[in-house]
């Protein structure tokens, strides 16, 4: 099984994608990734879609709402961030942008002069750290050698850092079967009282509503998508009665299965 994720080799995507398969490559976005799937260049993609401490991330949640991909598994990983440099001087912090965010109370008290700069991935900013002495970066403490230096782990905000990723796969393999399910929702209209109605359905059938999120829908201001995320599977009568009563509600607008699937924690 060929798998795609994002690169290059030594992200906590990388490390996720590991679970399904050794058959790893990578594209630079998520939108690469859900591209790579659609066309049939990759059997499976691996997407990050929430941190537990920096929240959703907004890539993904828009990538899933523009393409037509089944998703078929979650992958729950702990996030263990390190920094790691050539020396102990340098002057500007290298990471992705979520791993800087991630660590921002150890970087202000411990290196507070630093210049942070976003990079594609963490191991795009090892690779920087690699190159340039004057450049430390924040990635898996597994990415120090001979040429960088753990010089400081765990420094994530909280412990308990954690990131979900979901395993996406062409639309035709979508399953109802799982414990947790996922759909993208756009109303075309807005009203006062749209999102209780929308989410009343799951409510009045006793199905625990994991997250709902809004984006832009792109189309207009003011216009959004909303993603959610339930405890239940799309084999049992109950999901599938509130997806019809959501569907009549957004007549207007659609709803979009992304699958229903389980859940797996794997070691960071």
């Amino acid at each position: 099984m060929h798998a795609v994720t994002l690169g290059p080799a030594g992200t906590y995507s990388h490390r996720a994608a590991r679970a399904i398969t050794d058959d790893v490559d990578f594209r630079e976005s998520v939108r690469g990734i859900v591209e790579a799937v659609v066309d049939g260049e990759a059997d499976r993609g691996v997407v990050p879609i929430e941190n537990s401490i920096e929240g959703s991330v907004t890539e993904s949640l828009d990538a899933l709402a523009d393409r037509d991909v089944a998703v078929l598994r979650e992958i729950v990983t702990p996030i263990r961030h390190a920094l790691l440099a050539q020396g102990t001087s340098f002057e500007c912090v290298a990471s992705h942008s979520q791993a800087l965010a991630q660590c921002r109370t150890y970087l202000d008290a411990e290196h507070p002069e630093a210049r942070l700069d976003a990079v594609a991935s963490t191991a795009a900013g090892v690779e920087r750290a690699r190159e340039d002495a004057g450049v430390g970066a924040i990635g898996h403490p597994d990415n120090a050698d001979s040429q960088l230096t753990v010089l400081a782990e765990d420094i994530q905000d909280r412990t308990s850092n954690a990131t979900r990723f979901l395993v996406i796969a062409p639309a035709e393999e979508r399953s109802p079967a799982g414990g947790k399910s996922s759909f993208v929702v756009y109303p075309n209209t807005n009203y006062p009282g749209l999102l209780l109605e929308l989410l009343a359905p799951f409510a009045d059938r006793d199905i625990n509503l994991t997250r709902v999120e809004s984006r832009p829908s792109g189309e207009r201001l003011g216009d959004y998508v909303f993603h959610v995320d339930v405890e239940a599977g799309l084999y049992e009568d109950r999901t599938r009665e509130a997806v019809a009563a959501i569907e009549e509600i957004v007549s207007e607008g659609w709803v979009r299965r992304l699958g229903s699937y389980d859940v797996e924690h794997v070691l960071g």
